[in-house]
């Protein structure tokens, strides 16, 4: 029987966790402060969501997605992404007659892709994601590249690069398409299957292709920048304009295409350029996705967002060298000697733990040496000794493990003279 976990997979254990707790709350303040909401959606839909919000001629529908049949004979797939599950609830839910609009969300939320695992890219990946629908103005796309941004650098990071691209209107990118069908249309036989393939479906997604890259015909495959109209061209302007009025730094990279048919008009990722983070560089991406909620049956609703790996932004920490600053210090820690200071213990624990303490105590029966030695494990502030002398006398010992100063407390009073003791401790941080 193979008990280790499934190939793509990884335990989070809690010197880890730790990590992951301080971003999410970073992070979970940022969208706070810009007024976006959180969303938990089903970690699986039915297949066809994915199929039409996400794309038939993508990877992800093509080769990656975990599908199975449940028992009654319906096609149901593990989540491997998270926009398209947030316009299915948009949708559903009715969310475009909240009188609120735009209807500003964010998920944190376990996706799953078939590949191949490597460092930074799981099977079950964990990812951060935001989703702004409902308004089309340019200034919701600086915005939602600025929140990205913002939790990057308040995170810690400091080695980013934007890039940005536009890929139009309906109208901008049928021109567009035209092109690159006449261009790639000769040397379709030296292309790898799969682009053989896109040529005909998505020939947009040819310029995505990590196998065909250093192919002659990419270095001079038509730029969407040249067909874009005069209302894409102006949409695009502003983003950029809004970008700079922010003073966050871009480059314009025309070959940015993003992975999924639902984009539109502003597309874009951001790069870490740590030295030593890996080949693969991007640490988030998204764009405009106007459409995606009329082709799941919502009325005409236009949409961005972004989705951020949280495994690859611990990743570009490490790679940074920024450590984390987690406190691990736990308040007090309970010694007890005696069968009746045993069970004394475990009713000032929960008196304790009521008022918004952080207490343990030992639960190994070990002597009062190795229980010394578990409060310093712990890194507590104060350890409690309780015997049955100390019981006896309706008194309780109490260690500041800093400065060595001890005093003794009586029994009914201790837990309001750690509160306030704690307390004012911190107060005088």
């Amino acid at each position: 029987m193979n008990m280790k976990a499934p190939r793509g997979t990884v335990d989070l254990l809690p010197e880890n966790t730790r990590k992951w707790q301080f971003a999410e709350k970073k992070i979970k303040d940022i969208c706070d402060r810009y007024n976006f909401n959180e969303i938990r959606t089903p970690v699986f839909e039915h297949t066809e969501l994915f199929q039409r919000g996400v794309g038939d001629s993508t990877d992800i529908v093509q080769k990656e997605m975990y599908t199975f049949e449940d028992r009654g004979g319906r096609s149901l797939t593990l989540r491997p992404e998270g926009t398209a599950s947030v316009a299915r609830a948009y949708v559903e839910n009715k969310l475009f007659g909240n009188p609120i609009q735009p209807t500003k969300l964010y998920y944190f939320a376990p996706m799953f892709r078939y590949e191949r695992p490597q460092k930074g890219r799981m099977r079950q990946l964990n990812q951060f994601g935001v989703e702004v629908l409902g308004s089309a103005d340019p200034a919701v796309d600086a915005e939602v590249i600025d929140l990205a941004m913002t939790c990057y650098k308040e995170v810690g990071l400091t080695s980013l690069k934007l890039v940005i691209n536009s890929l139009g209107d309906s109208e901008s990118r049928d021109n567009h398409r035209r092109a690159l069908v006449e261009h790639f249309s000769p040397v379709k036989e030296e292309l790898c299957s799969d682009c053989q393939i896109r040529l005909k479906q998505n020939p947009l997604r040819i310029l995505d292709c990590k196998k065909d890259r250093e192919h002659p015909a990419m270095k001079n495959a038509p730029s969407i920048l040249d067909y874009l109209n005069d209302e894409s061209k102006n949409y695009f302007e502003q983003v950029k304009s809004y970008l700079t009025m922010m003073g966050i730094e871009y480059e314009v990279d025309k070959n940015l295409v993003r992975g999924l048919d639902y984009y539109n008009h502003t597309a874009f990722e951001i790069m870490s350029e740590a030295q030593g983070f890996g080949a693969i560089t991007t640490l988030a991406g998204g764009g405009r996705y106007n459409g995606l909620v009329e082709e799941l049956g919502g009325p005409d609703t236009p949409g961005i967002g972004f989705g951020m790996g949280f495994e690859r932004l611990l990743m570009a920490l490490e790679a940074e060298n920024k450590q984390v600053a987690i406190e691990e210090q736990l308040d007090c820690y309970f010694v007890a000697m005696g069968d009746q200071a045993e069970k004394e213990s475990v009713k000032i624990l929960h008196e304790l733990r009521a008022v918004g303490i952080q207490a343990d105590k030992d639960y190994l029966g070990r002597k009062m040496k190795a229980q010394f030695k578990s409060a310093d494990r712990f890194n507590s502030s104060y350890v409690l000794v309780l015997g049955d002398e100390e019981l006896e006398k309706q008194m309780i010992n109490v260690k500041n493990l800093e400065t060595g100063d001890q005093i003794e407390v009586k029994l009914e009073e201790v837990v309001s003279y750690m509160k306030e003791t704690l307390q004012g401790g911190k107060g005088n941080e």
